[in-house]
């Protein structure tokens, strides 16, 4: 998959710096080493190669079952009921296929939004997607709804490389996520979404890294984000 301005997989080639604390807090007060930054970025670099190459070695049979198992979960975890604005997302490289659980939602009702990264260095918009939405093509040729009305999402759904316990996603590099969910006022459930084997011990979080309220691994019980409960508690 190719950038039109980096590797979006890489955290030093297109990607956020180690540290952009200045661009998401008005403060900017917060240090952080910058041989430590430097240190996790390549670390991060080589754990993000090799869970793609993982996800990417699946089998059919287990990303199916998997991909079954979260949607169940981000059924019991969103109601219909109080019909959100859910942003998914456009699955890439064996990521977790929702297409069918977001056309099902739709068709009960739900608004259902697609993010688009419109330029690198830049946080997402979200725009809103119907199952017969003419689609346009944004940064590394993913699809999005040509036509849709930009919206701001109440649940967004983030799609993992890799996460920990506490919470914290393993993403491409590019920093959109953070970068977004920084920005977005109210702030929305985060849920990030992903399969049992891109689990870690830890991502090492930097100051940027802005935890998932839920993490939901393949068929593993969906996990509540003990660094987002802190977060709730201040």
């Amino acid at each position: 998959m190719s950038s039109p301005g980096g590797d979006p997989e890489s955290d030093e080639n297109g990607g956020s710096p180690a540290c952009f604390m200045h661009e998401l807090s008005p403060e900017g007060t917060m240090s952080v080493d910058p041989v430590q930054a430097r240190d996790v970025a390549r670390w991060r670099k080589v754990e993000r190669e090799r869970l793609i190459a993982e996800r990417l070695a699946l089998g059919v049979e287990s990303r199916t079952s998997q991909t079954k198992a979260i949607a169940e979960a981000l059924d019991r975890l969103i109601p219909l009921e109080d019909r959100p604005i859910i942003s998914v997302y456009w699955p890439i490289r064996a990521e977790p296929d929702l297409r069918s659980w977001m056309r099902e939602r739709s068709d009960r009702g739900a608004r259902i939004a697609l993010p688009v990264a419109i330029e690198l260095g830049h946080p997402l918009i979200f725009r809103e997607w119907r199952p017969q939405a003419r689609m346009a093509r944004g940064l590394w040729k993913i699809p999005f709804p040509a036509d849709g009305e930009i919206v701001s999402p109440q649940v967004v759904l983030a799609p993992l490389v890799g996460f920990d316990s506490e919470g914290y996603r393993l993403g491409y590099g590019g920093g959109f996520f953070d970068r977004t969910l920084a920005v977005l006022r109210p702030r929305p459930l985060i849920i990030g979404v992903g399969y049992e084997g891109a689990r870690l011990k830890s991502i090492y979080p930097q100051p940027h890294d802005i935890p998932m309220d839920w993490i939901i691994p393949g068929s593993a019980p969906p996990l509540r984000s003990s660094a987002a409960a802190s977060l709730e508690g201040r």
